[in-house]
């Protein structure tokens, strides 16, 4: 019989959101996200950087750690039974904190403000809060983000075919 024994919530009462939404964020899980994204103020400002920020300034695989070292939240969500969409969402976070935090100095300034793991810190907390309203958002970041991501992908077969033909024209 499903969850009878006080196992906690089946896969299937977690993927539903039910489970998620009688707990609270482990506390454990918030401090990571301000130790990795705003551990330390920087004097004089009110900016704040966290390990990540710092790391992130070792070319090469600074980036790459600070990225690994940000699915933590992600893989405790999947933990809590955050929904496939909530998930996703969470991973463009971190993807798009790696990507653009490796470009030489710009990076290292978004990185500063973009904050990934205080973001899918609070997309939990929003689940946990409003599930239903949390999962269409979601879906809805998806969907954008695949959209663009074919749109961007048919733009590039356009210019493609177009350079294909230009050279074809002008070697024939």
């Amino acid at each position: 019989m499903e969850g009878t024994r006080g196992e906690g919530p089946t896969p299937r009462t977690a993927r539903s959101g039910e489970a998620v939404e009688a707990r609270r964020v482990p506390e454990g899980l918030r401090a990571y996200a301000r130790w990795m994204d705003s551990a330390v103020r920087i004097p004089g400002t009110s900016i704040r950087v966290g390990f990540d920020s710092l790391i992130g300034l070792v070319p090469g695989v600074g980036d790459l750690a600070g990225g690994a070292l940000s699915l933590y939240p992600l893989l405790a969500a999947a933990r809590l039974g955050a929904p496939p969409s909530l998930l996703v969402r969470m991973a463009i976070n971190v993807g798009v904190d790696a990507l653009v935090g490796s470009v030489p100095v710009l990076g290292d300034l978004f990185d500063v403000a973009w904050k990934a793991n205080r973001r899918n810190v609070g997309l939990i907390e929003r689940h946990m809060e409003d599930a239903p309203a949390t999962r269409r958002a979601s879906r809805g970041v998806v969907v954008a983000v695949v959209g663009i991501a074919v749109l961007a992908l048919l733009g590039a077969v356009a210019l493609g075919v177009a350079v294909a033909s230009i050279l074809v024209s002008l070697l024939g």
